[in-house]
């Protein structure tokens, strides 16, 4: 039977808001934007067959080992991991796991804040009809002006991380809750609708030609770790996010279950996505392997020349904007969690904290954009490191420690005991992918990420 106890920060009201929640969490600007040019880049179905599988045995196990931590601990995660130690007769260094999920989750909102601001100022952009009739050049100048400008990208940074930290101040039910059982069902809403669009409008059956049709030729070992790497980070796995979530997951829910109805949602809407966007790009005669581009130049290009194109130029970056901030409360809450746990601050407080800080580190990421572009640090800007350092080293250590914890460390009454179910062959295949296949394949990752493979 699972743990009884509630974290003192408040519980999801029951299973389907968790869902909502981690959902909200993991899908962001990785499925929506990241998710649909790599699979242009690496030759559409084939790599969507890997992903998927790399789905199933990397990010599922990490993912539920993950939930399995905070539901036990019932604290943020720094707090949580000093608790486990104890409970499992290990050292207190294995706090510094919760201590690096937190910064990681931190230190990536600073910059999250601002790419999601550009998503923000193509709303408005949209909705004033600035991509009608836009040529390539028009998109590139409209982008280039917007990232080159820091007082208007500090004011969309400002205005998204105000956003976050207002749903974070209230709470666990009446923040998070509330908010991503309107943002989730919106997204997706707004999401079946686009690919409505793109059935009359675009070139859709060369889209799932694309997209499903799978020729290994176009698949190389570059591809395949291309899409372990995105199976990892896009379930939101090694930065407290999840870990934090895992701790308000009532204890009669399925652990198991829950993650499994979150990773496929997280890849519905990937593909989704996908199928949205690339038959706007075909039926313009635009690049699919676009690269980032894709989202902020390809598609205001391709809007521009369509029928309702406006309307769906709005629709579209409001998605993007939901998909930011649902990702965005999540990455704030764990170090929210630990100034009222280890500070007696008060949420509201805390948040505003929080937030504050986080946003002011986000100007070094403003002006890595202008007047800081030419600035560089290790051959990277000050945005490209803090990428670097959270993406390619701290998210993946912190997956792999996770992985180590959980299958080596923890009782494996407790891991039992938790998951709620019994020692047969799931519950041994589970054991087997987190004790062994999944730490290799991350360290792969990590390996791959700072280019030593």
């Amino acid at each position: 039977m699972a743990t009884e106890s509630t974290s003192i920060h408040g519980e999801w009201s029951g299973r389907l808001a968790f869902i909502l929640a981690a959902t909200g969490s993991a899908v962001g600007l990785g499925n929506i934007w990241k998710f649909p040019y790599i699979t242009g880049e690496n030759g559409g179905g084939a790599f969507v067959l890997v992903y998927l599988l790399c789905i199933l045995l990397i990010g599922i196990p990490i993912m539920m080992a993950e939930i399995l931590l905070g539901r036990r601990g019932r604290q943020s995660p720094m707090n949580t991991m000093a608790t486990l130690a104890r409970e499992a007769g290990a050292g207190q260094a294995w706090k510094l796991l919760g201590i690096m999920g937190v910064v990681a989750g931190f230190l990536i909102l600073s910059f999250y804040s601002v790419v999601a601001g550009w998503a923000l100022a193509y709303v408005e952009r949209a909705a004033t009809g600035a991509f009608t009739g836009i040529d390539k050049a028009g998109v590139e100048q409209l982008f280039a002006g917007l990232v080159g400008d820091w007082e208007r990208l500090l004011g969309w940074h400002t205005l998204f991380m105000v956003m976050t930290v207002v749903v974070v101040a209230r709470g666990v039910r009446k923040g998070l809750e509330t908010a991503v059982s309107v943002l989730m069902p919106l997204l997706f809403l707004i999401l079946v609708l686009l690919v409505g669009y793109a059935i009359a409008q675009g070139d859709f059956a060369r889209a799932v030609e694309f997209m499903f049709r799978a020729d290994f030729s176009k698949l190389t070992g570059e591809s395949i770790l291309v899409a372990m790497g995105h199976s990892f980070f896009t379930l939101s796995l090694g930065m407290g996010a999840i870990m934090i979530y895992g701790s308000y997951l009532p204890s009669h829910v399925s652990i198991g279950q829950v993650t499994l109805v979150v990773a496929i949602a997280d890849t519905v809407v990937a593909l989704l996505a996908g199928l949205a966007i690339f038959p706007i790009v075909f039926s313009q005669g635009l690049e699919a392997g676009a690269g980032p581009g894709l989202i902020f130049q390809t598609l205001p290009l391709a809007f521009g020349q369509m029928p309702g194109g406006a309307i769906i130029g709005v629709m579209f970056f409001v998605m993007l904007t939901f998909a930011a901030w649902s990702s965005a409360i999540s990455l704030i809450e764990p170090a929210v969690t630990w100034l009222v746990e280890n500070m007696s601050m008060p949420r509201a407080t805390a948040a505003v904290t929080t937030g504050f800080i986080a946003w002011l580190l986000g100007i070094g990421t403003v002006l890595s954009f202008n007047e800081w572009r030419d600035v560089t640090w290790f051959g990277r800007t000050f945005f490209d490191n803090l990428d670097f350092l959270t993406t390619n080293i701290m998210l993946p250590l912190g997956g792999l420690l996770i992985s180590i914890f959980v299958a080596w460390i923890m009782q494996r009454a407790h891991l039992l005991d938790e998951l709620e179910m019994p020692d047969g062959a799931v519950f041994q295949l589970w054991h087997f992918l987190i004790r062994f296949f999944a730490p290799a394949a991350v360290i792969v990752i990590f390996l791959n990420s700072v280019g030593i493979i």
